[in-house]
């Protein structure tokens, strides 16, 4: 049964003892919640709430925690930090855990360690008038984080102008041809040079690592044309480079030839001059001998020089006068088929009797050597 219902005569559930109940006093219920937090209120001139001393203490001593503790920050291994203080600057801190202090110091990290990719491009004009299409990266560090912050407005954009500017100067003092061929390497250096000739006096606080000159396109129009040549001019190099290969490969030998018949020269001469002494020390050998036997000392002459004249001789042909016989020695045939052919016992015994047949013959006395009355030698008739 409701409280308010006939019969509950008017018994009230929050103990009001049936009296006539009106909302809670707004104000009541404040101080109680002040009591309870243990604040004191107070009142004064103007009725406006004053609070104590504690309750601004303990407000005060959280808003200095939250505001130290906001102040630690940390500044990574590849990085630099550049500290503001009130908008000034004030120095650079490493890598590291550090504190600073909150709405008076501002730091900006800046990265030092990677190396940034900065590109440009363009259609430009060379000094023969053409237009080229040009790409260019450069690769580069940050080395100064102060000037690379507070030199110019943005480091980056200023760097990217400076590209476009030497490029377009370097492409135009250069024809087309070496700007799309041979002349691309050269091209890439005097590039990097005005690139930091100009950026110099601006001190943005970085280092120039490396300069990448792409491929260079000509306008689509004359592109056939142009790889045409490009071709030939490859052609052209890879000519050169056989020819330089061919020299390198004939030149020692042809400075070998030269050493060998010069060596050749050398040792003919030699040999010449010294058959040529010996045959003058021979010959003052004989001369005392001649002197003192003419006729020994001239037959023994004859017949050496016999001996050499059918040593070196490869047919021997003798005829007897009234007989009609002619005895033929083939002894070139002989010497030939002993070259050729393989050495058989056979073989071996035949060279053997002509040997000691020839040698009979240049072994005999002088009597029997030389023609007698009424007989023909004939030597040396092929």
């Amino acid at each position: 049964m409701a409280w308010n219902e006939p019969g509950n005569r008017g018994n009230d559930p929050w103990g009001g003892g049936g009296k006539k109940q009106g909302p809670p006093d707004l104000d009541d219920v404040l101080k109680n919640l002040m009591n309870r937090l243990g604040m004191n209120q107070k009142r004064g001139n103007g009725n406006k709430p004053q609070f104590s001393a504690s309750l601004f203490g303990v407000g005060l001593a959280i808003l200095v925690t939250i505001w130290g503790a906001s102040g630690f920050y940390t500044i990574k291994e590849a990085e630099r930090g550049v500290v503001l203080r009130f908008g000034k600057y004030a120095g650079e801190v490493m890598p590291g855990l550090h504190w600073k202090p909150t709405f008076i110091d501002q730091v900006v990290p800046v990265d030092i360690n990677n190396t940034r990719t900065q590109p440009a491009s363009g259609s430009m004009l060379t000094q023969d008038e053409n237009v080229v299409r040009v790409e260019m990266e450069v690769q580069y560090r940050v080395t100064n984080p102060y000037h690379y912050l507070f030199s110019v407005t943005n480091a980056n954009t200023s760097l990217r102008e400076a590209m476009d500017s030497a490029l377009r100067y370097v492409i135009g003092h250069n024809s087309m041809d070496n700007a799309l061929t041979t002349g691309r390497e050269k091209i890439r250096r005097d590039t990097w040079d005005e690139l930091k000739r100009i950026i110099e006096p601006y001190h943005l606080g970085l280092t120039i690592v490396d300069v990448n000159f792409l491929p260079a396109r000509p306008p689509e129009e004359v592109k056939d044309a142009f790889d045409d040549a490009i071709s030939a001019q490859e052609d052209e190099e890879r000519y050169i480079r056989e020819a330089e290969a061919y020299e390198r490969e004939k030149e020692p030998k042809a400075r070998g030839l030269v050493k060998r018949m010069e060596q050749d020269a050398n040792a003919y001469k030699e040999r010449v001059i010294l058959e040529a002494e010996g045959k003058v020390a021979r010959f003052k050998q004989l001369l005392p001998e001649y002197v003192a036997a003419p006729v020994v000392t001239r037959e023994r002459l004859y017949i050496e020089a016999m001996a050499q004249v059918f040593s070196s001789t490869s047919k021997v042909l003798v005829d007897t006068k009234g007989s009609g016989n002619m005895l033929y020695l083939p002894l070139d045939k002989i010497i030939s088929s002993r070259r050729n052919s393989a050495v058989t016992p056979s073989s071996m015994d035949e060279t053997r009797s002509v040997s000691s047949m020839s040698d009979s013959m240049n072994t005999q006395p002088r009597s029997s050597t030389r023609p007698m009355r009424g007989q023909r030698s004939i030597q040396g008739r092929n």
